[in-house]
Order: structure tokens, then C-alpha cells, then sequence
């Protein structure tokens, strides 16, 4: 099916910030100091998703806006999903299960490309 909807760009907000080690562009990103950023870990909150590289040890931050990420959680649907990193950029179900010290947030999911790329509303 041929996509007539596109949500890039759409309320888009990015800042620039330190970068904590190396950030490429597409992962989630975690806040680990004042001004700083770094890859965010599995089962953490995310605040953002980088859209620079690395660049003299800052990048960007998009912040707010609709945002493409990747998920391999198969579990994802589109709808309002409590999501977390999942440590290699990208994002996956909060899980549910006794024990799971997984924090998340909620996200509208709008778009399911239906390879690993989903697209939420930051």
C-alpha cells in the first residue's frame, strides 16, 4: 500500500547538546548530565531522538514533534504504548512483568512501517 500520509517535520523541536559519548543519528537519547546527552539505555526513559551526528562533541536533540524511531518489539501497535529504550536506539514495550524495573512513558504511535520503524508523537 502507497503511503498518502506523511507526519516529517510536523511540530519538530530540537536543541543541541553535549554529546556523552558516541550518539548517531535515529537513536533515542537519555539526559546524563547538565547540557548533556547519551545513548539511552534499555528499559530507560528517553527525552529525545538524536538527528545529527556527533559534531565537535555536541548533537542534535529532536525533542518534540512527530519522530521516527526504530522498535523491533513486534508488541507495538499504533495507539497511546508505554515505551522505553531498549538500549540500542531504539524503543520497545514497557514490560509488564514482576520484577521489571522498566520506566517509560507514554507515546502516541501513529505509523508502523511494518520493518522496525515506527513513528510517535514526542
Amino acid at each position: 500500500m502507497s503511503k498518502k500520509v506523511s507526519f516529517e517535520g510536523i511540530g519538530e523541536v530540537a536543541a543541541t547538546f553535549y554529546a556523552d559519548g558516541t550518539v548517531k543519528t535515529g537513536q533515542t537519547v537519555a539526559c546524563s548530565g547538565d547540557s548533556t546527552v547519551k545513548l539511552c539505555a534499555a528499559g530507560s526513559r528517553f527525552c529525545g531522538v538524536a538527528v545529527g551526528n556527533d559534531r565537535g562533541g555536541c548533537v542534535g536533540v529532536q525533542t518534540g514533534g512527530f519522530a521516527q524511531v526504530k522498535c523491533a518489539d513486534s508488541t507495538v501497535t499504533v495507539g497511546y504504548v508505554t515505551l522505553t529504550g531498549d538500549g540500542s536506539g531504539g524503543v520497545k514495550k514497557v514490560s509488564t512483568a514482576t520484577g521489571s524495573t522498566d520506566k517509560g512513558q507514554e507515546y502516541l504511535v501513529v505509523a508502523d512501517d511494518g520493518a522496525g520503524i515506527i513513528t510517535i508523537k514526542l
